[in-house]
């Protein structure tokens, strides 16, 4: 594809999905984030999928998503083993006034992280290490095809603040898994099922008190 036939491409398929398109600038800026992608994903496997078409339906579609759900007023968010920067790459590129954290322990990855925000020019920074170690509390934080989920999960909820919101990005089969294993503090919205995905769903709760 072409970059004009990859943006064109992208945003049928956001049609398709029931979603808006995206503006020209923006869909632009998915086309490099494609194309860094892809050139590293040669060298880092950072995704199974390799094709245009399956990256751009089942990784950034499936994003987008993701940020079309999250609620309005989040100035902070976390990508909890972020990988390839799903979500929240798309996430920083679409709602560009969050502040996102990119947090991957794996330094390959973090590297491409680190790239793809200076070429992007994304309001993100990249914390190459455990999310585990940080020692602040962000308005959402957001979980997708992390190692150990339940373990992650749990761990995650105290990186929260009291009032925002925990996203995970997970199938119906691990639903009940998972809000276990977040613990009481989470009041859990309807889940919301996510394009071009068997079975995908975003699970979005809130944390309605602190830990004591």
């Amino acid at each position: 594809m072409s970059p004009s036939e990859t943006s064109a491409r992208l945003n049928a398929l956001l049609t398709a999905a029931g979603l808006a398109s995206l503006d020209e600038e923006t869909a632009g800026r998915f086309e490099t984030y494609l194309s860094l992608f892809i050139r590293w994903n040669e060298r880092l496997n950072l995704s199974a999928i390799r094709d245009k078409e399956g990256i751009l339906s089942l990784h950034f579609i499936e994003s987008i998503a993701v940020e079309r759900a999250l609620p309005e007023g989040i100035g902070t968010l976390l990508d909890f083993g972020s990988g390839a920067g799903l979500p929240g790459i798309p996430i920083a590129l679409c709602r560009p006034k969050i502040a996102v954290t990119l947090a991957e322990s794996q330094g390959k990855k973090a590297a491409f992280l680190q790239e793809a925000v200076r070429v992007l020019g994304i309001h993100a920074t990249v914390h190459a290490g455990r999310a585990e170690v940080l020692r602040a509390a962000f308005d959402c934080v957001v979980l997708r095809a992390v190692d150990r989920m339940p373990k992650a999960v749990a761990s995650a909820v105290g990186l929260v603040a009291p009032g925002g919101w925990l996203a995970l990005m997970t199938t119906g089969a691990e639903i009940a898994t998972l809000r276990s294993a977040a613990g009481a503090e989470i009041s859990w919205n309807e889940p919301v099922s996510l394009p071009f995905g068997s079975d995908r769903i975003l699970a979005l709760g809130r944390r309605v008190s602190s830990a004591t």
